[in-house]
C-alpha cells in the first residue's frame, strides 16, 4: 500500500464520496480516504473525476481531504489461517477488531487478514526440487490447518515457470520465503500467502457436469429437492419461516468439506447467534468443533453499506480458494436480499437511473455473476472440486414475486421455497413441497440409485404425485367434507399426512431425528410407499380405510424417525417385514 495522493474529496454522500483531482488512478481501485485512511474502492471514473464507495462510516470526512491510491484492486488475502476465523466484509479479523478498538469498529482501523506471527508447518511436495518446473496452480507442499483440513501452498496464478529454491520442512510465518520462481517476467519470491482480488473468479481447467448430491441429511431436501454439489439454490422466505435455520441445519450436516457462512446484513442478534453456537457445535465427522472447517463473515444490518455489498464476493473467493486445493465447499449466504438492498441505496446514491422497486437495472447481472462462481471444477492442478451456493432469499412480506426473487430464480437450478403456515404449524423444515422445484433431479438419480441399490427417482416421482393428488382433494375436502369422498381418495389423504408427520417434518432437538442418513431415507421412503400400494390394493378389495387406519403396525411407521437409528437398516427390514405381515392377514380375513 502506497500513500500517493491521486485526488481530493469534493463531495461526501454518505458511503459515497466524489472526488476530483483524479490522477494515475484506475477502476475498481483500493484507495483510502482522509486523516483515518478510511478503506474505499473507485467504481465510477469520469476525466479527472470519480466516485468511491466506502466500506467504513465516513462521519467526519470533508471536502479537499486527500485520497490515497494502492494501485491494486480490493483483495483478500489467501493461505493458512481462515478457517475459523470471523471475518467483516472486507476481511477484517473481527476478534483482532475488537482488541484494538474495542466492541465498536473505530474507524480506519485494519489489522492483517492473517496472522503474521503464528507458525505453521510446511511439508515440501514430493519429487520437488531446485530445476524442477511448476505451473500456476500447482501444490508446492502442504501446511496442517486444522485437523480436517490439509491446506496445499499454490504456485499463484500468471507465476509458472522454474523453481529456484524451496522452502525445506520446517516451520514459517506466512510472510516469510516459501519458494523463488523463475518466470518469464523475471524472479518472484513466493510466500506463504498471495492476495486475490474479490470480484475476479479465479481460474479453473475446466467445469465439470454436475453428478454428486450434496448430502444434507435432511429428508425433504434429500429426497424431494436434492441439491448437487457444485449448484445453486435459493431459500426464499418471510420472516420467521426458518431460512436461517435451514441453513445453519445444511451447514452442520452436509457433506462438504468447509463452510463458508456468509452474515450478509442480517440482524445482529441472529449473526451473534452464529458466532456463540457454531464454535460449541459438534463436526459429527471428526468429533472435532465446526468451526475447524468453518470461516465466517459477519456484516451486519449495522455495518456501513458498501461493506454489505463486498461481502459476498469476499466468501465466495474464499470458496474458490479451497476449491482451487480440491475440496468441495458450501457457501451460506443469508440474505441475498441485504446484498440486493445495498446495491440499491449505493446506486442511488450515485443518482443512477431506477429499475423496478428502486433497484438498479444491473441487479440481474450482479446476481448472475455471483451464482456463476458456483460449479464442479477440475482446477488447475487436475484435481477436483466444487463451490455451491445456498443463498437465502428475504422478500418483502414473503412475495415470491417481487424483484430479487424472480431474478435469482432465473439463475438457479433449485428453489427451496418457505411456507408460512408449514412454519406457522411448527412444521420444520418448512420448505413446501408445492412451490420447490430442483433441476438436478437426473444429474444426481444415477448416484442414488447406485448408493440404495432401488429406483430412488421412480419412488420419489411417485410420492410427489401422490402429493399432487391429495391437494386437490383437500381442496374438495374444504367444500363438502371429508365424507364425500370415497375411500380409495380419502387414503390418499391418510398416506400424503404420513408422508408429511414421518417423513418430511424433522426434529432438528432430536439425537436420531435431526439428521437422516441416506440409507434410511430410501428405506423410509420404501416403506411409506409399500403401505400405499398394498393399501390401494386392500381398498380395492373390500377392506375399510378404519381397518387399515388402525393397525398397529402404522403407529410403528409413524414413529421410525424417531425410533431408529440412521445405521440400523436391520430394524428398517423388520419392520418392512411386519408391514407386510399385518396386510396379509388383514386380507386374508376379507377374502
Amino acid at each position: 500500500m502506497t500513500d500517493r495522493i491521486i485526488g481530493q474529496v469534493s463531495r461526501v454522500n454518505g458511503p459515497v464520496i466524489e472526488a476530483t483531482d483524479i490522477t494515475d488512478a484506475m477502476m475498481m481501485e483500493l484507495v483510502r480516504i482522509g486523516y483515518g485512511r478510511l478503506v474505499g474502492e473507485i467504481v465510477k471514473l469520469a476525466g479527472s473525476t470519480a466516485v468511491i464507495q466506502v466500506y467504513e462510516d465516513t462521519t467526519g470526512i470533508r471536502p479537499g481531504d486527500n485520497i490515497f491510491g494502492s494501485g491494486m484492486p480490493l483483495s483478500v488475502e489467501l493461505g493458512p489461517g481462515l478457517i475459523g476465523t470471523i471475518y467483516d466484509g472486507i476481511q477484517r479479523p473481527l476478534e483482532d477488531l475488537l482488541e484494538a478498538g474495542g466492541e465498536f469498529i473505530a474507524k480506519g482501523v485494519t489489522k492483517p487478514a492473517l496472522n503474521r506471527d503464528k507458525k505453521w508447518h510446511f511439508i515440501p511436495a514430493d519429487g520437488l526440487e531446485a530445476g524442477s518446473m511448476v505451473e500456476a496452480g500447482q501444490s508446492l507442499g502442504t501446511i496442517r490447518e486444522t485437523e480436517r483440513v490439509e491446506h496445499k501452498v499454490l504456485v499463484p496464478y500468471g507465476k509458472s515457470g522454474k523453481l529456484l529454491e524451496l522452502a525445506a520442512e520446517s516451520d514459517y510465518t506466512i510472510a516469510e520465503k516459501a519458494a523463488v520462481i523463475e518466470t518469464g517476467d523475471g524472479t518472484f519470491n513466493m510466500e506463504f500467502y498471495h492476495r486475490w482480488p474479490i470480484r475476479n473468479p479465479r481460474p479453473v481447467k475446466e467445469r465439470q457436469a454436475l453428478k454428486l448430491p450434496l448430502v444434507t441429511g435432511q429428508r425433504v431436501i434429500d429426497t424431494l429437492f436434492p441439491l448437487a454439489k457444485g449448484g445453486t439454490v435459493a431459500i426464499p422466505g418471510g420472516f420467521g419461516t426458518g431460512k436461517t435455520m435451514t441453513q445453519h441445519a445444511v451447514a452442520k450436516w452436509c457433506d462438504a468439506d468447509i463452510i463458508v457462512y456468509i452474515g450478509c446484513g442480517e440482524r445482529g442478534n441472529e449473526m451473534t447467534d452464529v458466532l456463540m453456537e457454531f464454535p460449541d457445535l459438534i463436526d459429527p465427522r471428526t468429533g472435532a468443533s465446526l468451526m475447524d472447517r468453518t470461516i465466517l463473515i459477519a456484516n451486519t444490518s449495522n455495518m456501513p453499506v458498501s461493506a454489505r455489498e463486498a461481502s459476498i464476493y469476499t466468501g465466495v473467493t474464499l470458496a474458490e480458494y479451497y476449491r482451487d486445493q480440491g475440496y468441495h465447499v458450501a457457501i451460506m449466504a443469508d440474505s441475498t436480499s441485504r446484498w440486493a438492498e445495498a446495491l440499491r441505496e449505493l446506486a442511488g446514491r450515485m443518482e443512477e437511473m431506477p429499475a423496478e422497486e428502486g433497484f438498479p437495472a444491473y441487479l440481474p447481472t450482479r446476481i448472475a455473476e455471483f451464482y456463476e462462481r458456483a460449479g464442479y471444477m477440475t482446477v488447475l492442478d487436475g484435481s477436483e472440486g466444487s463451490v455451491t451456493i445456498i443463498g437465502a432469499v428475504s422478500p418483502p412480506g414473503g412475495d415470491f414475486s417481487e424483484p430479487v426473487t424472480q431474478h435469482t430464480k432465473r439463475f438457479v437450478r433449485c428453489f427451496w421455497g418457505l411456507d408460512r403456515q408449514l412454519a406457522n404449524a411448527r412444521h420444520y423444515p418448512a420448505i413446501s413441497w408445492l412451490d420447490s422445484y430442483s433441476e438436478y433431479l437426473d444429474d444426481v438419480s444415477g448416484w442414488w440409485e447406485t448408493h440404495s441399490g432401488s429406483a430412488w427417482l421412480k419412488n420419489r416421482s411417485e410420492m410427489m404425485e401422490l402429493l399432487q393428488k391429495e391437494v386437490r382433494l383437500q381442496q374438495v375436502v374444504k367444500l363438502v367434507g371429508p365424507d364425500a369422498l370415497p375411500d380409495s381418495q380419502r387414503f390418499i389423504i391418510e398416506v400424503c399426512t404420513l408422508f408429511k408427520n414421518a417423513f418430511l417434518q424433522q426434529n432438528a432437538f432430536d439425537d436420531i431425528d435431526r439428521y437422516s442418513s441416506v440409507e434410511k431415507q430410501v428405506r423410509m421412503m420404501e416403506i411409506i410407499l409399500l403401505y400405499s400400494r398394498r393399501g390401494t390394493e386392500a381398498i380395492r378389495h373390500g377392506i375399510t380405510l378404519l381397518k387399515l387406519r388402525h393397525m398397529k403396525v402404522v403407529q410403528d411407521i409413524t414413529r421410525m424417525k424417531l425410533s431408529i437409528a440412521n445405521d440400523d437398516m436391520k430394524a428398517m427390514d423388520k419392520l418392512e417385514a411386519r408391514l407386510v405381515r399385518a396386510m396379509d392377514q388383514l386380507e386374508k380375513i376379507y377374502e
